[in-house]
């Protein structure tokens, strides 16, 4: 069985582009033509975080269907205009399906879609779509809820760092269900947010995570994709928890768990979906439930009792007994948002713009 995998360079891309009358017709995949399949990253598949992630669901794809598929990636793709250069350029060489892998190539990704719509377009994390665009993300928000639990039980200072990317609701959820779930363990708690306007900058991100342990945060969190907090964590003496994959290996004794985004069955689904014609445009918003969302083994040095809350937090995620904003949830200022016995809807998540009790600052406008 041949495999063919392919690395395409931003310039090289430039460099084979065609025209789009080579896709005037309407994308049908024939037994004897593979179907070519690209994904777009932010940043590099060495990052051990989220683009690492999504590759695996890549590799994942030309396992199950061998030779029906070929492959190929960029990575390091900024967000803004060089994406819909490189998404265009994916659409234009014959990819008959395109993966888009970051909340900013969300504009782009609709540009193109309309650009070539013979194409069809998966767009992660956003909320754009079209008859050949359709949408996924995880509940990144379920495993910051069990990252708040440990973190409640582990914490001597009731301070928590917390490294940010952007102030997108995606981000500002995590915050807030992390928030809520360690302060309901421990009210004493607070957590600091640095924001490093970056998605990779392992440079940035562990000067954030210093500054944060010298301001007496004794648990880093983050929403940034370098095993750097992790490896901050490790020097410094303080406890940490990875993002999208298992960071361990950065850290084996201050790596509590992680939370593990795995894309590999949503990837083969749909692309099975293209190659049987089945596929259509919507959204996926999978967690614990559906696997997309898991935590990494805790680590052996946690104790006994904050593994058995994380295990039966997950475990009522997961059966829908319990929701990460489970009401009562006040705001930064005492007001409550989410009333005792109710908890916050889809569409709120969604929009989410403000901080919960216990977070100090001012979130970014």
């Amino acid at each position: 069985m041949r495999i063919t995998r392919r690395r395409f360079t931003q310039s090289a891309l430039a460099a084979g582009a065609v025209g789009t009358a080579a896709l005037s017709a309407p994308f049908v995949a024939r037994a004897a033509d593979p179907l070519k399949v690209g994904f777009v990253y932010v940043g590099p598949i060495g990052d051990h975080g989220w683009s690492y992630q999504h590759d695996r669901g890549r590799l994942a794809v030309e396992e199950a269907y061998g030779d029906k598929v070929e492959t190929s990636f960029v990575e390091n793709v900024s967000e803004g205009a060089d994406a819909e250069r490189v998404i265009n350029q994916l659409a234009a060489t014959g990819h008959g399906m395109v993966f888009t892998t970051s909340f900013g190539f969300m504009n782009p990704t609709l540009k193109v879609a309309k650009r070539h719509p013979n194409v069809l377009f998966e767009h992660a994390t956003g909320y754009k779509r079209a008859d050949n665009l359709a949408t996924y993300a995880g509940r990144f928000y379920q495993g910051r809820t069990i990252s708040g639990i440990l973190a409640a039980h582990v914490t001597k200072t009731n301070t928590i760092g917390y490294i940010a990317s952007f102030p997108i609701p995606e981000v500002v959820r995590g915050i807030g269900a992390f928030t809520v779930a360690a302060r309901r363990i421990n009210p004493d708690l607070q957590v600091r947010v640095v924001w490093v306007n970056s998605w990779y900058d392992p440079g940035k991100e562990a000067d954030a995570a210093k500054a944060l342990v010298d301001q007496g945060a004794d648990v880093l969190l983050q929403h940034t994709d370098s095993p750097a907090p992790i490896q901050v964590a490790e020097e410094r003496g303080v406890k940490a928890v990875g993002q999208a994959s298992d960071m361990s290996r950065f850290g084996p004794t201050a790596h509590m768990t992680a939370v593990i985004d795995d894309w590999a069955p949503y990837y083969i689904e749909r692309v099975g979906m293209a190659l049987d014609g089945s596929w259509a445009t919507g959204d996926t918003w999978g967690g614990f439930d559906s696997g997309m969302v898991k935590m990494a083994d805790y680590n052996a040095n946690l104790p006994a009792e904050a593994v058995k809350d994380a295990q039966e937090a997950v475990a009522a995620i997961t059966s829908g007994e319990r929701h990460s904003f489970d009401g009562p949830v006040k705001d930064q200022s005492g007001t409550v948002r989410i009333p005792e016995g109710e908890y916050m809807a889809d569409e709120e998540l969604l929009s989410m713009d403000w901080y919960v009790e216990g977070v100090q600052g001012k979130l970014p406008g």
